[in-house]
């Protein structure tokens, strides 16, 4: 066997431990907290049906190649919940060395370009990563919503916090959407707090 495909397999191996990560969002019917491999998946079908709501116009293609790897650090990194109590700038530097390792594993031609794909997703200055971004806070949404609320009662969030978490980076990359699933939030909130 080629050391490219030797070095491709065993990177797809090591993938597979993102099915082991839990994440605090439970699944649309609530039965059981969803796994960063069952996140990524569905994002990546959020981006391909909902594409046309992108503010701007962007290369489908890549973003949801952008989502299928943007959580891959969470291997070592773990999941730290947008609305848990971490230091962000600690685990900029343990998703930094996640990055290395893992990106690494690959060929390095192939490497550098799912690395650079990854880093435009965490700077979120192109079109592609912002609209990536808004799917990516998007689903735990429409999870939450769908589950009365799961992990925002589990974390004690608030409107306020929602708006400023997680509002401001759908509406920046795709407003309808966030004008659309709007007044589901304000109707949860109305009732549950």
């Amino acid at each position: 066997m080629s050391k490219r495909i030797t070095q491709q397999l065993a990177f797809l191996t090591e993938a597979d431990k993102l099915k082991s990560v839990l994440r605090a969002t439970t699944l649309c019917h609530d039965t059981r907290r969803e796994n960063s491999g069952e996140h990524s998946w569905h994002i990546a079908l959020y981006a391909l049906v909902m594409a046309e709501h992108a503010v701007t116009a962007v290369n489908i293609d890549r973003v949801i190649r952008m989502l299928l790897i943007h959580d891959l650090v969470e291997i070592d990194a773990g999941d730290n919940p947008i609305h848990g109590d971490h230091d962000p700038a600690e685990m900029a530097a343990v998703e930094q060395a996640a990055a290395d390792r893992l990106f690494g594993m690959l060929p390095d031609d192939q490497g550098r370009d799912l690395r650079d794909l990854w880093e435009e997703f965490e700077a979120a200055e192109t079109d592609d990563a912002v609209f990536a971004k808004s799917l990516d806070r998007v689903q735990p949404l429409m999870s939450n919503l769908e589950s009365g609320g799961r992990s925002w009662i589990d974390y004690d969030v608030t409107r306020d916090q929602l708006q400023t978490r997680v509002g401001a980076k759908v509406e920046r990359g795709a407003p309808a959407i966030w004008e659309a699933i709007k007044t589901r939030i304000d109707a949860w909130f109305a009732e549950n707090r």
